[in-house]
């Protein structure tokens, strides 16, 4: 285990006699050390909006020719942003399953690695009703008008039905082997229960995919080697990559590597960064910064021999939503730091990288909505999604005023 260093950020008093909150980082070089009470607000940006109008948006892509945007509502709806207008019909032929509750809804997308040959479009969904429901992942053909999508296919649904609208995850990553990650909630807080127990701990069980990360072929099927894959218990399930996560819902690849950098949501404090490995456990919820909602230490260890321990938690939190490294020109002081999209704080945490790869230090960029994506386009700007029922996706630009 690599030893933490200790960066107090944030000081936030949740109520009479509870102790302040920090934030803690890791340096890759090791002591542990103070290194801040505040963290400094980003100069030098403002945002111009691309477009509003949309309706509690999720997540974006780019098409190959880097002027057309789908955005995914969180509501149900698929639109299509073209040269930075948004279209106001509707991309028709969604899942008809799709349940639009609480935290659930149409999430993530994705193109396919070689869309211009397929036209092959990912989206990630919660599907059944209120008292049973699960994430699913389909794939479809979106046509050239970007009307329609048809061939519909569900390639992945989670193993176990669970009740609740919380904790559907779900990021969607293609990994430079050409697979396809994607992330899983735990499922919800107590007092939602699976089997008798809160279903967070089911994050530990190698047979249930909640909690996870899954990896798979662009049709769906769990690879051979994958680290469970081979495993001598029957009941283990074969996609699982990593486990031990409440809810992951941001993934990025940091650029000249195959690392995979997440970020997930903590509940009352304990959001993490951390560095997805192969069959890891990253401990949820046995080991956590976390606190319940109602007040006490959800575990009274924050490491175990076994577990990752992340790289960054953020207490208070952010609500991590959405993740990026940047490699633009627009702002040369950030390349290759991180940004994290924050939906409580309403925040972007820039998360500063020196050239040994190690993190050392961070800022904000503060806004007035809630963030839920983040993303480098094509044209090497900043892109964001504001999650609101008036929701806008804003570029980041220099202010030279």
């Amino acid at each position: 285990m690599r030893t933490k260093v200790v960066a107090v950020t944030i000081l936030a008093l949740i109520g009479a006699g509870v102790a302040g909150y920090a934030c803690y980082a890791r340096d890759i070089s090791g002591p542990l050390r103070p290194v801040g009470n505040n963290i400094a607000k980003e100069r030098g940006w403002r945002v111009q909006t691309v477009t509003a109008g949309l309706m509690r948006p999720w997540a974006a892509e780019w098409l190959p020719d880097g002027k057309i945007l789908l955005v995914t509502e969180r509501e149900g709806r698929l639109r299509v942003v073209q040269n930075g207008k948004l279209r106001m019909d509707v991309v028709e032929g969604l899942p008809g399953d799709l349940l639009a509750s609480g935290q659930g809804g149409l999430m993530d997308i994705a193109i396919h690695p070689e869309f211009t040959k397929n036209r092959w479009v990912y989206l990630t969904y919660s599907a059944g009703t209120g008292r049973s429901n699960r994430t699913k992942l389909a794939r479809a053909r979106i046509d050239k008008a970007l009307t329609r999508l048809s061939d519909l296919k569900v390639l992945f649904q989670v193993n176990r039905l669970k009740s609740g609208g919380q904790h559907f995850g779900s990021r969607l990553l293609w990994l430079p082997d050409g697979t396809l990650l994607m992330s899983i909630g735990d499922g919800g807080n107590p007092p939602t229960k699976l089997d008798g127990r809160f279903i967070r701990e089911k994050a530990q069980d190698l047979s249930v995919h909640l909690g996870k990360t899954v990896r798979m072929t662009d049709d769906g099927r769990p690879l051979a080697d994958n680290p469970f894959a081979g495993d001598d218990d029957p009941k283990t399930d074969p996609y699982i990559y990593s486990y031990g996560h409440r809810n992951i819902q941001g993934m990025a690849i940091r650029p000249g590597t195959n690392e995979v950098w997440a970020t997930e949501h903590g509940a009352r404090g304990g959001d993490e960064l951390n560095v997805l490995k192969k069959g890891a456990n990253y401990g949820w919820p046995t080991v956590t910064y976390s606190r319940e909602y109602f007040g006490p230490r959800i575990s009274n260890r924050t490491t175990m021999k076994g577990a990752v321990d992340p790289r960054v938690v953020w207490t208070p939190c952010i609500a991590p939503s959405g993740l990026t490294f940047y490699t633009g020109n627009e702002f040369p002081g950030w390349k290759g730091d991180l940004l994290a999209g924050g939906l409580v704080l309403k925040q972007i945490r820039r998360v500063h990288f020196n050239d040994a790869g190690a993190i050392v230090g961070q800022t904000t960029l503060q806004f007035r909505a809630r963030i839920r994506w983040v993303e480098q386009g094509p044209d090497g700007g900043i892109y964001v999604l504001t999650d609101e029922i008036d929701g806008r996706l804003m570029r980041i630009v220099p202010d030279r005023r």
